[in-house]
């Protein structure tokens, strides 16, 4: 009876050691943070002070509806030295005109409000379409609501009912009704792209 009590007595000092080895390897690995370090996690300007899930907004002027906008997620950082609100799984843009018919719609995977310039970017897969029908793709495009401006450096491609238009440099106003392509790259009807396809 009393060699089972040694027997176990022994077991578990073996396991004790082993448990504190163990112990003492993983806090020798473990590297210490330094104050930088404690002070990103911490930091309120990591964590957006709003954050909103499937959201649709409407922005108004002189009573009539101006803006819609349509999110599945926006994060908005206002605690940033340039405040800003992301929506990193895509943004649905519609603009409207006085008489609150549809003049434009923008769609991307990706966009970004900076509050300060009152600038838009939008990137990945950007499509743009006005009242026309024309179809403008990019994958870069700024907004200046201030200037009422959109524009891109980007490869530009405008599908009309009767051309496509491919370059790189564009400037609209806000409704893409009027627009200028800086550097044309190609002009296609649709037709010969109708013809060139299998």
């Amino acid at each position: 009876m009393k060699q089972h009590i040694v027997n176990s007595n022994k077991i578990l000092t073996a396991g004790s050691i082993y448990l504190l080895l163990a112990v003492v390897f993983l806090l020798s690995s473990c590297q210490s943070n330094t104050p930088e370090d404690i002070k990103a996690v911490v930091d309120e300007g990591n964590f957006p002070s709003l954050a909103v899930n499937e959201l649709e907004s409407v922005i108004t002027d002189s009573g009539k509806v101006a803006y819609r906008f349509i999110t599945p997620e926006m994060n908005q950082y206002k605690n940033r030295e340039r405040p800003y609100t992301e929506f990193p799984k895509g943004l649905h843009l519609i603009v409207y005109n006085d008489m609150e018919d549809i003049d434009a719609q923008i769609k991307s995977n990706y966009a970004i409000y900076y509050e300060d310039e009152n600038l838009w970017e939008l990137q990945n897969n950007v499509e743009a379409v006005n009242f026309k029908n024309e179809v403008i793709n990019t994958e870069q495009l700024f907004w200046d609501t201030k200037k009422h401006l959109v524009y891109s450096d980007e490869f530009i491609k405008i599908t009309t009912e009767k051309e496509i238009l491919t370059g790189y440099g564009f400037e609209s106003d806000e409704k893409f009704e009027n627009y200028t392509i800086k550097n044309i790259s190609g002009i296609l009807s649709v037709d010969e792209e109708q013809r060139e396809e299998p």
